[in-house]
């Protein structure tokens, strides 16, 4: 990962390969040409404070996500300037959005990527601006380079950018220090989850993917319990078992435990973790079987906040299962028509194999619950519903209870996640009513990301908080990379699923 360093330097005599600065549109207020932002002055005053005018007429308008390149000044160590645009100006007083600073940090980071040490001049006003531009560098600099050859015919032998200097920080300001070592936990171990989240199928079956957890848990301190196919098997695990049925990869449950001494609230968390979804029987049509690799986000989101939380040493337990099966077609498979019995007792008639997530969640919802958490969160890329309704970039969130679900959702929001409240109409519930069984795991097809929110909520707990993370949209990024967010595996709902133990260790989630 790329170092990170807070530096009180001047910028002329910074020695370094690039100076990254900001560049914002007018304001509503005073429309007009870009404007050069906080942190910049010595640059601009440089170039005698017409930094703003040599940048228009390089075409550079202070968009978002715009990359401006020129000559540093004479006199300066760092031979290049990189603009970055920050969006719009904040009125007068308020200072830039910290999203608006993380998805400068990432863009710049990116088009840094062979660089050896850029100093990053970004207006930081606060340490919250310092940590949203540190998580931007480090998820900006991402790459997946695991199975390419990186020489001459490789990715132009451009490793990610190797050191990043935060100018404007505070070294010995105990609030910034923590901001940015809080940044580099939670950015290293979300870049973990992306790095599972693209590795193929054929490395990473749900047995491999118990190994990575269990050796992150001893790394960490961190409890870990694997049941295999024997256990689940002798546990009851009818909902796991069954769409790990056909492979030749056996299922797993794993759970993390995560406990603080000054612990005052449990906050479980729960990811689906199919590692690799044909649809079973159910077979996926042509053309969406590629990227099904992804099915696993939830359970990698999972992991990597429980990591993430025992790094930061937060006071609340958090307990994570990962539910984790591979979904394949064959002679042994789950077939539509047949009934599971969960691990709950209650029976399942399987209408179609593809809609194998809910069952995997079912079980380690009802693991959960035993428990008897304060609250449960889980995650899964669970329906191509929820990307009709809310595009590629947008999860949704659905609830047991509106205060929480509120309360999730602000969490999201202030971290950068894109994320909506959704429904659980109760008149959906009785599409699911089945004549063989309790209930199958097919209802309407209008409104299924709400139908398969409505089948989830029948394995929580009674009078457990519960929250549903649908992230089928952003968690896998078939365009071009953006903001911070790279092509692939994007690690999303981490941040969020951080925030929310946050919350809880300081007794002001809901």
């Amino acid at each position: 990962m790329t170092a990170l360093t807070l530096s009180t330097a001047a910028v002329p005599g910074l020695r370094a390969d690039a100076i990254v600065i900001g560049v914002a549109k007018g304001s509503a207020s005073k429309p007009g040409g870009p404007v050069v932002a906080p942190g910049a002055e010595a640059v601009d005053q440089a170039y005698d404070g017409r930094l703003a005018g040599v940048l228009e007429t390089l075409g550079a308008s202070g968009a978002e996500g715009e990359v401006t390149k020129l000559p540093a000044p004479a006199g300066f160590k760092a031979p290049l300037v990189v603009a970055v645009g920050l969006g719009a100006q904040p009125e007068k007083d308020a200072g830039y959005d910290t999203e608006a600073l993380r998805k400068a940090a990432g863009v710049a980071a990116r088009t840094l990527a062979g660089v050896k040490k850029a100093a990053f001049a970004l207006p930081l006003t606060d340490a919250a601006d310092a940590g949203a531009v540190a998580e931007g560098v480090l998820l900006g600099a991402y790459s997946f380079d695991a199975y390419k050859d990186n020489g001459k015919d490789g990715k132009n032998g451009k490793a990610p950018l190797a050191e990043a200097a935060l100018l404007g920080g505070k070294p010995r300001d105990k609030a910034y220090k923590a901001a940015v070592e809080r940044a580099v936990a939670v950015s290293e171990e979300l870049n973990r989850a992306r790095d599972l989240i693209n590795t193929p199928p054929n490395d990473l079956d749900p047995e491999a993917f118990a190994a990575v957890a269990q050796t992150a848990a001893k790394e960490h301190g961190i409890k870990v319990q694997v049941l295999d196919e024997k256990a689940l098997a002798k546990g009851g695990y009818g909902g796991i078992l069954g769409v790990g049925a056909g492979s030749a990869s056996g299922p797993r449950l794993v759970k993390l435990s995560y406990t603080s001494s000054k612990a005052k609230k449990h906050l479980a968390l729960v990811g689906k973790g199919i590692t690799y979804d044909s649809g079973g029987i159910s077979l996926k049509p042509a053309g969406h079987n590629e990227t099904m690799k992804c099915d696993m986000s939830g359970a990698a989101a999972v992991f990597a906040a429980v990591v993430a939380a025992a790094r930061l040493g937060l006071e609340v337990n958090v307990t994570g299962w990962l539910a984790l099966a591979e979904n394949m077609p064959s002679g042994s498979a789950t077939r539509p028509g047949d009934v599971l019995r969960m691990y709950s007792g209650k029976t399942v008639e399987v209408l179609n194999t593809d809609a194998e997530g809910r069952l995997v969640l079912a079980d380690a919802l009802w693991a959960a619950s035993q428990e008897k958490p304060d609250a449960i969160v889980d995650v899964a890329t669970l329906t191509g519903a929820m990307m009709l309704a809310l595009g590629s970039r947008t999860f949704g969130i659905m609830a047991n209870d509106d205060a929480f679900r509120s309360a999730v959702h602000e969490a999201a929001e202030e971290v950068g996640e894109p994320a909506w409240p959704m429904p659980l109409p109760e008149h959906l519930r009785k599409g699911m009513d089945s004549a063989t069984a309790d209930i199958a795991n097919m209802g309407e097809r209008m409104g299924g990301g709400l139908v398969a929110g409505l089948f989830l909520r029948e394995f929580v707990g009674e009078g457990i908080a519960w929250a549903h993370l649908d992230i089928a949209g952003p968690a896998f990024n078939e365009g071009g990379p953006f903001g911070y967010t790279p092509k692939g595996g994007t690690g999303s709902a981490v941040r969020t699923l951080v925030r929310i133990a946050e919350l809880a260790a300081s007794g002001d989630l809901g």
